[in-house]
């Protein structure tokens, strides 16, 4: 999901800048059919995907792909193994091996939708856009009914300039899933950039009651109200995005909320009184 994290009243930026942040990529592959085998004896292909499964599941992003390596020496011509290992690396920001990873996948499995979807992903994150909005276009032709597919293609097409587009797309995610919080939560950045703003607050209160901590819809909420002259309201909803930012040990983006507190107080005493 892309973030908002730029201030309408910096003076160093004159309008709301975009950033990337998450946007939840597709899930690893479930493990393979275990195959039983004697204590002693070397682990298989099978038992090493299924260690970096495991490890997936417990966050453990590098041994994941320490074990996934170790499976696709042993059985180079598994797609799954491939996906699994590029998903890890996608999670640690290791966006070119990723790719290549996921290229390995597709190669092995032309039809492997997450991978397509995945890698759009990747190449979002690039700045190459092109290249992501050709993949999430295969991914969806490959499966029309996951909602994340068009998101991200909808977060590429409005980097490129193409809001309406744009919309269209998280419009049919929404279809797909009328509770996707990301779905309204990037609506909203992009009715922001068309200077719909009432509408990006609508979005951003739905993407609010999907997800009740998802700290940058209430930052951008306030940023909103904030253009919109209720700074009441901007105020709190800045304060609770500085507490999540705070709990979700995101400091910089706590401090940054705390930063617009104290300047939309100080330029409200710099107001004469009516």
């Amino acid at each position: 999901m892309k973030w908002y994290l730029s201030a309408f009243i910096s003076s160093t930026v004159g309008a709301i800048a975009f950033g990337v942040g998450y946007l939840g990529i597709s899930p690893s592959v479930s493990a393979q059919t275990m195959i039983v085998a004697q204590q002693t004896a070397p682990k298989t292909a099978v038992q090493w995907y299924n260690q970096g499964v495991d490890q997936l599941a417990e966050a453990d992003y590098n041994g994941a792909i320490k074990s996934f390596s170790e499976s696709i020496q042993l059985n180079p011509q598994d797609p799954d193994t491939y996906y699994n290992r590029g998903y890890a690396e996608h999670i640690l920001g290791n966006y070119d091996a990723a790719i290549e990873d996921y290229n390995q996948a597709i190669a092995l499995k032309p039809q492997f939708a997450y991978a397509f979807g995945n890698r759009c992903y990747a190449f979002y994150i690039l700045k190459d856009y092109q290249k992501a909005i050709a993949d999430c276009s295969t991914a969806i032709k490959l499966d029309q009914n996951y909602a994340d597919f068009y998101i991200y293609r909808g977060n590429a097409q409005d980097d490129l300039g193409n809001p309406q587009t744009a919309i269209a797309d998280y419009n049919q995610a929404l279809r797909l899933n009328p509770k996707h919080a990301n779905a309204y939560y990037n609506r909203g950045l992009t009715y922001n950039r068309l200077n719909e703003h009432n509408k990006a607050l609508a979005d951003y209160s739905k993407s609010i009651e999907f997800d009740s901590k998802m700290a940058d819809a209430f930052f951008n909420r306030g940023l909103t109200y904030y253009k919109l002259n209720n700074t009441t309201k901007a105020i709190a909803d800045l304060q609770i995005a500085a507490q999540l930012f705070k709990t979700q040990e995101k400091l910089q983006y706590s401090q940054k909320a705390l930063n617009l507190i104290k300047e939309i107080k100080t330029a409200q005493k710099s107001l004469p009184n009516k």
